[in-house]
């Protein structure tokens, strides 16, 4: 009887920690929701009702190479880059009440912006041609890749106006660098959805990367010559993945490349884990420092593919992931007063700006959203708390070394 006793208690007690750890993963979730929309609201509420262009500020670089043209491009930035980075928690389904709730209103306000942006009739009809159209089409196409149900919910109408408007960045010569990819995006966007596309332009962006430009150790350079920034993250190493596997699924084509790419990206994951401090903040090195949380778009793609390396925990990376997005999003100088970001890494930063930034170069810091298309009860989400590295080395837990790796 005793026994029986002592067996109840523990399954008493263990059911309620499962159910604490149960109601604490769904309040860490929340949170992460939470971020995204004080983050993207002002974007899509403003763009829904065809008013981002009057709403907007019109906040650049102080050192802008050319102010006119940068505010211009800005409409089309803040639409690409907000959307990119939401995108695979507007496909995704589940959660509380109040995260579907909210997901079926930014659905329809998602739906209702990429109307105006692509209808040449709209106050918000965005630039769609010259060369940062081109990157920020791409950031756009990207946004409808990891997004199925809304291209299939935008209707007829509007899905030609979006054929239409991405053929118009076909007129501009990309730079030799991380830029091919993103006309290889657009076509990659073409050949998903069943569109004419040109096969050249995405062999050439995968060929000179994974031929020409993996300088080692889970990195390629950007260009003919390696440039210490986040490029990688931002940029190179998840358009890839993203390009190679839609040519794979639909050609079955890139099988050695794909593979190859696998390991380098695991590698890179662990690289990125590494850079993230003990108190969320990281190496300010490099370029386009001011797109915040975003410098770790990479990792977040891996884990929310599912496809972070064996040295990596879902949530080792989850605590080291919003521990970037609290050091990054939430101190309150980020935001002016009608909640539109700010120019900065740690508050409002001009300084830090490069020539071609502007307000809407900022909502890059959303891909570090991208677990929130992976399903409630995924392990990122489900999983106990567990330190990422330099939480752990610094705190002094004995721990793995970190070695690199040869592909060759």
């Amino acid at each position: 009887m005793k026994k029986l006793m002592t067996l109840a208690l523990l399954c008493f007690v263990a059911g309620n920690s499962y159910s604490q750890v149960a109601k604490n993963a769904d309040d860490r979730r929340m949170q992460w929701v939470r971020m995204l929309d004080k983050v993207v609201r002002p974007v899509f509420e403003n763009m829904a009702a065809d008013r981002l262009r009057k709403n907007m500020p019109k906040e650049i670089s102080p050192v802008s190479d050319n102010p006119d043209a940068r505010i211009k491009a800005q409409y089309l930035e803040a639409l690409g880059r907000a959307f990119s980075g939401i995108a695979p928690w507007l496909n995704g389904t589940g959660g509380s009440a109040a995260e579907i709730k909210l997901r079926d209103q930014y659905r329809a306000l998602v739906i209702a912006s990429i109307r105006n942006a692509t209808d040449s009739t709209k106050n918000d009809y965005v630039l769609w041609k010259g060369a940062q159209p081109l990157v920020d089409a791409s950031f756009f196409a990207l946004g409808l890749v990891r997004a199925p149900w809304i291209w299939e919910h935008l209707g007829s109408k509007t899905q030609r106006d979006v054929v239409y408007c991405l053929n118009q960045t076909r007129s501009t010569v990309p730079g030799y660098n991380n830029w091919i990819l993103f006309s290889g995006m657009i076509e990659a966007f073409f050949l998903k959805y069943g569109y004419d596309y040109n096969p050249m332009t995405i062999e050439y962006g995968v060929r000179t990367f994974m031929y020409q430009w993996y300088t080692g150790d889970g990195l390629f350079s950007d260009g003919k010559h390696f440039h210490n920034d986040y490029y990688n993250s931002y940029v190179i190493q998840p358009y890839l993945k993203e390009i190679i596997d839609i040519v794979f699924q639909k050609k079955e084509r890139y099988k050695q490349e794909r593979e190859q790419l696998q390991k380098i990206n695991e590698r890179y994951a662990e690289i990125q884990e590494r850079t993230i401090n003990a108190d969320g903040s990281f190496p300010a090195y490099g370029r386009s420092i001011v797109y915040r949380s975003g410098a770790f778009h990479h990792l977040a793609n891996m884990a929310y593919k599912a496809q972070l390396p064996a040295s990596l925990t879902p949530s080792q990376v989850r605590e080291a992931l919003f521990a970037v997005i609290q050091k990054t999003l939430t101190p309150p100088a980020t935001y002016d007063a009608n909640g539109w970001m700010v120019i900065g890494l740690n508050g409002k930063q001009p300084g830090l700006a490069d020539v071609y930034n502007n307000q809407g170069s900022l909502y890059l810091c959303t891909e570090a959203l991208l677990p929130l298309g992976l399903a409630p009860d995924a392990p990122f989400w489900k999983d106990a708390p567990r330190p990422w590295s330099s939480k752990a080395i610094w705190n002094g837990a004995d721990f793995h070394g970190d070695h690199a790796v040869d592909l060759k």
